[in-house]
C-alpha cells in the first residue's frame, strides 16, 4: 500500500528519526520524503511517502506511538484515496471547466461529488460531465439559510475541500471557520488592486503592465488568506480590455488547477498566515 503521511509540529530535535523508524516498524519503505522548519514561528512540516504491506492501520498505530511524543497534526492516506471537492460556481465557466477537465484527463487527483451554483447557468454543462449539479440562489435574506445548506452537503457527501471556482458571493465568518485552511479561492491580481465592478477595464484606464491571479485559503478576511498559487502575464498599452480579460481567465483557470492539485496531493502545510508547499 502506498500512503502519504503529513505531519506538523513545533520543531525539536529527533522528529526525522522517529517518521523513519516508525515507517520502518510497520514494514515500510520511504519513496519522498520532504522537511522544512520555519524559523519565524519554530514550526516544522514534513511530508513523507512510503509503501508497506501492512496496511493502513498498522501505518498509523505505528506513527501514532512514534510520532506521538511531539504532539504533531498528523494526517495519513492512501495515494489512491482522492479527496473530495465540493465546486461551488456562479455563471463564469472557464476554472469550473479546467478542473472537469484535468479530472477526465485523470490530471487531478480528486472526486468532485457535487457542483453547487447561485445560478442556474452552468447546470448542463455540469451535468454533462455526469456531475450532479444543485441551484442553490443567494440573497441577503437567505443567505445563512443557504450556507447551512451547504454545510449539511459537506457532511452528507463526506467532502474534505470546497473550492470556489469563480463564485460570486461572499462566504460568512462562520461558513468560514467551519472550513478553516479548506476552502480555496481565485482572483485577479493586480499592481494596483482594483475592486468592485469590471476590474479589468480598470487596470485598462490606468495603463497597468502585469495582470495576474492569486489561488488562497479563504478566511473572514475578505482575499486575505494564505497564498497557495500565483502566476503573471505582462501586457502592453496595446491590449485591450477584452484581450486582457481572456488573459485573466488563463492565468486563472491555470493557478486554480495548480492550487487543487497541490492541496489534492497533500502538499501545502499553513504555517501562521502563510504557506509551506513543497514540490
Amino acid at each position: 500500500m502506498d500512503l502519504i503521511a503529513s505531519l506538523q509540529c513545533t520543531d525539536q530535535p529527533g522528529i526525522v528519526h522517529a517518521m523513519t523508524t516508525a515507517v520502518l516498524g510497520c514494514g515500510g519503505n520511504i519513496i519522498e520524503n520532504q522537511q522544512f522548519t520555519d524559523h519565524t514561528t519554530n514550526i516544522f512540516v514534513m511530508r513523507t511517502r512510503f509503501e508497506t504491506s501492512q496496511g493502513l492501520e498498522a501505518a498509523r498505530s505505528s506513527l501514532s506511538d512514534g510520532l506521538g511524543k511531539f504532539s504533531p497534526q498528523l494526517h495519513i492516506r492512501p495515494t489512491a484515496e482522492k479527496p473530495r471537492a465540493l465546486i461551488l460556481v456562479t455563471k463564469e465557466s472557464h476554472c469550473l471547466r479546467d478542473l472537469m477537465y484535468l479530472l477526465e484527463l485523470a490530471e487531478l487527483p480528486i472526486e468532485i461529488p457535487l457542483v453547487i451554483s447561485n445560478r442556474e447557468d452552468l447546470k448542463s454543462l455540469v451535468e454533462s460531465h455526469g456531475i450532479p449539479f444543485m441551484y442553490l440562489p443567494v440573497t441577503a435574506a437567505n443567505k445563512a439559510e443557504q450556507e447551512a445548506v451547504i454545510l449539511e452537503k459537506i457532511a452528507e457527501l463526506e467532502i474534505d475541500f470546497v473550492v470556489l471556482a469563480r463564485y460570486m458571493q461572499i462566504l460568512s465568518t462562520q461558513f468560514c471557520k467551519a472550513m478553516p485552511g479548506k476552502i480555496i479561492n481565485i482572483h485577479h491580481s493586480f499592481l494596483p488592486g482594483f475592486k468592485g465592478a469590471k476590474p479589468y477595464h480598470q487596470a485598462h484606464d490606468r495603463g497597468v503592465k502585469v495582470i495576474g491571479a492569486t489561488a488562497h485559503f479563504v478566511t473572514a478576511d475578505l482575499d486575505e488568506g494564505p497564498i497557495i498559487e500565483q502566476d503573471v502575464a505582462h501586457v502592453t498599452h496595446a491590449a485591450t480590455p477584452e484581450e486582457m480579460i481572456a488573459l485573466g481567465r488563463d492565468i486563472e483557470r491555470r493557478v486554480l488547477a495548480r492550487a487543487v492539485k497541490l492541496y489534492a496531493e497533500d502538499r501545502i502545510f499553513i504555517v501562521g498566515q502563510r504557506t509551506v508547499i513543497f514540490s
